[in-house]
């Protein structure tokens, strides 16, 4: 007797454990990220991203008058790569005006229709995260708006990081932008794509996840990536800097969708208690 009183103790804590872990928001985000092949997206939205949309922000930037450094800067300040460490990664996506010129309008129309593959891949993805049918093909002008509103986000925070740089007051200044901003961004993105169809309240938890989650990458990047980039540019050139930088947008694409699914499933959890109580 003894000795199955100690055996079902463990077993009868592990049994508590286990049923806490599967009502808990971290429970059902790790289940419903299986379902969602979470990890396979965030490869796919990183791929797609490299090869689709990488060439029509390089090319926005190239033209835009008021660019430094354009979408090289920005995924050097995602990784958090001092100027040391960020030379490959801004070589790796500079473009000069005399190659962005000879692009002509049947270029640029390929270009604009991979980036609305991206865009559609974040669409459908955040579909399936809430469970909603896909619109009619008459909001596909949606997905034009958000591709525009990408853009015009990230420029801003690379123009915003390259005007508040120096000292501590721009630093905290900088961090408030990149807060307001992101979270603006991804609130209103969420709310768009899906045409409204989830209420602007339940998209907010989402969305403060997606920004503590884009800053806590931002700190593993500068303690993991930057010396990989380093020793990767040194030993196979611009291959090794392009999986890094892959590696890096798929830790994006998991915060992004798995953010908007911790949100999704908080506020389940805040539905049922209000139900119960």
């Amino acid at each position: 007797m003894d000795g199955e009183s100690a055996y079902e103790l463990p077993t009868g804590r592990y049994a508590r454990w286990r049923e806490r872990w599967s009502r808990s928001v971290l429970g059902n985000v790790w289940r419903g990220g299986t379902q969602l092949e979470l990890l396979r997206r965030s490869m796919a939205f990183a791929t797609l991203g490299l090869v689709a949309l990488a060439p029509l922000l390089v090319v926005v930037a190239a033209v835009s008058p008021s660019s430094q450094k354009g979408l090289g800067q920005w995924v050097v300040d995602g990784m958090g790569l001092p100027p040391n460490t960020a030379v490959p990664v801004l070589r790796l996506f500079a473009a000069h005006h005399r190659e962005v010129g000879q692009i002509g309008i049947l270029g640029l129309a390929l270009l604009a229709a991979f980036g609305l593959a991206f865009v559609t891949d974040v669409q459908l993805s955040y579909q399936r995260i809430w469970e909603i049918p896909p619109e009619s093909w008459r909001q596909a002008w949606r997905r034009a708006v958000w591709l525009a509103a990408l853009i015009g986000y990230l420029a801003f925070e690379v123009e915003s990081g390259a005007l508040l740089r120096h000292g501590p007051v721009e630093q905290a200044m900088r961090i408030i932008v990149f807060v307001t901003a992101a979270l603006s961004f991804f609130w209103w993105g969420q709310y768009f794509l899906l045409a409204g169809r989830v209420p602007w309240g339940w998209l907010l938890p989402g969305a403060l996840a997606t920004v503590a989650g884009l800053s806590g990458l931002r700190a593993f990047s500068a303690l993991v990536f930057k010396p990989m980039i380093a020793s990767s540019a040194k030993d196979y050139g611009m291959v090794g800097v392009v999986l890094v930088v892959l590696s890096w947008l798929i830790g994006v694409g998991f915060v992004i969708f798995g953010g908007a699914l911790a949100g999704r499933y908080y506020c389940e959890r805040v539905i049922n208690r209000r139900a119960v109580g």
